[in-house]
């Protein structure tokens, strides 16, 4: 080798060495999967968008973060996305999404940071039954978790929303999610979602497209509805004055 990325080679064809110079273009191979990510922050509680784009067809496609899989989707032969939520319990650090694509089950890994964050605490006092629920609820409870469970197993293997997601109401928000919970001074689970400041007959808008995977009246949520975006991501509305879809 000698500078410039040339080799020179010595050919002796039966007489005088013939001085051959062969110009070797240098080139650096890409990497067979490439893995971007966009998010408003790497905290718990926020939403994750990566892009995996290989230099290869893949046909499907394995993501796993969080000790936990996620489902992709293509955009097209050589792209796909995926989002991955971060849990209210992720702690800060480093995490690793490993990513394996067919046929040669090639893997690729991309770290997330995760850094700390910390959510608000709410005390409310509410009706002792939502506390602790009388003997005669604890078969509706039970029948309701049962119910919830199957729904999140659920979900449609393709996607089902648009890349656009609207407000379901125009009213401003009074409560984040995330907030830790204390009813009547006893600590609860952090809150699932947000709260809006809706009059009752405000017209509800699904955030997306999706199915209606339930529309009934549940113990501690009320009137609930639960549209199936597809991919395991889902939007839940709860403590409505009136149910309009089936």
């Amino acid at each position: 080798p000698i500078p410039g990325g040339r080799v020179q080679l010595m050919l002796r064809i039966g007489g005088p060495a013939l001085l051959v110079w062969l110009a070797m273009q240098g080139a650096v191979a890409s990497p067979p999967v490439k893995i971007t990510h966009a998010a408003r922050s790497l905290q718990p509680g926020e939403l994750v968008s990566l892009t995996v784009v290989t230099t290869q067809p893949a046909s499907s496609m394995e993501v796993r973060a969080f000790d936990g899989t996620f489902l992709p989707y293509p955009v097209d032969a050589h792209t796909w996305k995926v989002l991955v939520g971060i849990d209210l319990d992720v702690k800060p650090g480093r995490y690793t999404v490993s990513i394996t694509t067919p046929p040669e089950k090639t893997r690729a890994t991309h770290t997330l940071v995760v850094a700390a964050k910390s959510f608000p605490t709410r005390r409310l006092t509410v009706d002792p039954s939502f506390v602790e629920p009388p003997p005669e609820a604890v078969e509706r409870i039970q029948r309701d978790a049962k119910d919830l469970e199957q729904i999140w197993k659920s979900s449609a293997a393709s996607r089902l929303w648009q890349e656009t997601f609207v407000r379901p109401v125009p009213d401003e928000a009074n409560s984040a999610f995330g907030s830790r919970s204390v009813f009547n001074g006893q600590a609860r689970s952090p809150h699932s979602g947000a709260d809006f400041m809706s009059p009752s007959g405000r017209p509800i808008a699904a955030p997306s497209g999706g199915r209606v995977l339930l529309a009934r009246d549940l113990y501690f949520t009320g009137n609930t509805v639960i549209i199936d975006h597809g991919l395991g991501l889902f939007s839940m509305f709860a403590h409505l004055s009136k149910i309009n879809v089936k």
